[in-house]
């Protein structure tokens, strides 16, 4: 029986992707205030950013599993975040086009009363295709950009901008998946039941 599993995120990436991995588990969003994070270190601001989220919710429900993230684009040394108007997101695109970018995401995952708090980082390595003028344009007006770190979405129609990845693709998308479905079977917050599997003898010969 899989114990309780909170997502301290309003992303329906993330929601989305925890369900397609068939984990039974509730949102409640954390509201902490990520302006006083300083992104000087971009790999420890993605940590403490996850950190800061599954702790303010670890600490209204002390008894669930709670898993934070957050996700960064990285080119040049400069941290790509959501672009408020067209405006950035053109900049951020033009940016990105025919080049080579990290995407980090960090996650925490803990739990209050069993003393178990854990968090780390995972980079994907992404090449976009050279961009046209008017592929960009064509993109931005889709809407898709927005409120997307780096202005693209890997999983929508932003695949079509995306050459190469080097690492975990759900990454990409908002979570590590197979990383965060690791630590919750190595501390058996879920399990692998056999009750369900399919027997070969059903499949149609």
């Amino acid at each position: 029986m899989q114990e309780k599993l909170i997502l301290a995120s309003k992303s329906p990436r993330r929601r989305y992707l925890l369900k397609q991995a068939g984990l039974d588990f509730v949102v409640i969003p954390s509201e902490i205030d990520e302006s006083g994070f300083s992104c000087a270190d971009p790999e420890d601001f993605v940590r403490d950013l996850a950190e800061s989220k599954a702790l303010d919710i670890s600490k209204k429900y002390p008894e669930s599993w709670v898993i934070g993230a957050d996700t960064i684009v990285l080119i040049d040394g400069r941290v790509l975040g959501k672009p408020r108007n067209k405006r950035e997101a053109r900049e951020m695109l033009g940016r990105l086009s025919g080049k080579t970018h990290w995407v980090m995401t960090g996650y925490a995952v803990r739990c209050e009363k069993k003393s178990v708090s854990f968090c780390d980082v995972v980079k994907t390595e992404v090449l976009f295709k050279e961009l046209s003028p008017e592929e960009i344009e064509w993109y931005i007006h889709t809407d898709e950009p927005f409120d997307k770190a780096g202005a693209y979405a890997i999983q929508g129609l932003g695949t079509f901008l995306v050459r190469r990845i080097n690492g975990s693709y759900t990454n990409v998308v908002g979570l590590p998946v197979c990383e965060v479905i690791e630590f919750l079977i190595r501390h058996k917050v879920i399990g692998l039941s056999l009750d369900n599997r399919r027997d070969p003898s059903d499949d149609p010969s």
